[in-house]
């Protein structure tokens, strides 16, 4: 089952423009992923954010491993490139962290919902309880000097943009998304097309069918009258 489920979120994944996924020597269970942040907003936007993602046997009832290839210098990131984030933990409630069954990873969760949360963690860490506790205290106390060391993160994760590789921007991201919504609603209105133009028919076939029953009954009811002008000319001649 962890198989199937894998490989139908692979093939979901492949297609967007905020990520880009190859499987490591065929294996299923073992992904190399780029992040591409999209928002321009974002101190992030159009860094090429490699990782590596390594999925349990018994997945998603037990969540996968996630390690950046080049650690970022970041509160919820070690120096060694391994993150720090509630949906990576194990299912149910722990009480030394204080976190949730529902803050925690779930079977209901799949690679595309942990994702998004790590780009969004990117923009908004939680530095309350830091994996690298000097990324947060100078964030806290010195957030322009934060912001210059991820800039230097981020040009330098630009190296690792495969060769061929065209780099998405928050522009062309949402216009291939909107060139997929109009080719599904052309297709959509083709398929009615089609539905009309093959069931068409039917309907009219119906209505001569039941104009043809209305002819017959008129038909009957002619008959039934020429019948009985000429009983009651029979009686006159009488």
């Amino acid at each position: 089952m962890a198989e199937r489920i894998l490989m139908n979120e692979y093939k979901l994944l492949i297609k967007e423009p905020w990520t880009n996924i190859e499987l490591v020597n065929e294996n299923i269970f073992e992904w190399n992923v780029a992040l591409i942040v999209l928002n321009p907003d974002s101190v992030y936007y159009r860094g090429y954010f490699r990782a590596k993602m390594t999925f349990p046997k018994n997945y998603p009832y037990a969540p996968p491993d996630f390690k950046f290839t080049r650690p970022l210098y970041h509160p919820n990131i070690y120096p060694d490139g391994r993150l720090c984030i509630s949906i990576l933990h194990q299912p149910g409630e722990d009480e030394m962290s204080g976190e949730h069954a529902d803050e925690r990873w779930n079977p209901t969760q799949r690679v595309e919902s942990v994702l998004i949360s790590i780009i969004s963690l990117l923009d908004d860490p939680e530095v309350s309880s830091p994996a690298n506790v000097d990324a947060g205290i100078m964030l806290r106390k010195e957030p322009e000097k934060y912001k210059e060391r991820v800039r230097t993160d981020l040009e330098v994760s630009k190296q690792d943009i495969p060769e061929g590789f065209v780099m998405p921007s928050h522009e062309t991201a949402f216009k291939t998304h909107k060139e997929e919504e109009i080719l599904m609603d052309a297709w959509d209105d083709s398929d009615e097309g089609e539905f009309d133009e093959d069931f068409g028919g039917s309907d009219s076939d119906v209505e001569c069918g039941e104009d043809d029953e209305d002819d017959e009954d008129m038909d009957d009811d002619d008959d039934a009258g020429s019948s009985s002008d000429e009983k009651e000319k029979e009686k006159e001649k009488e």
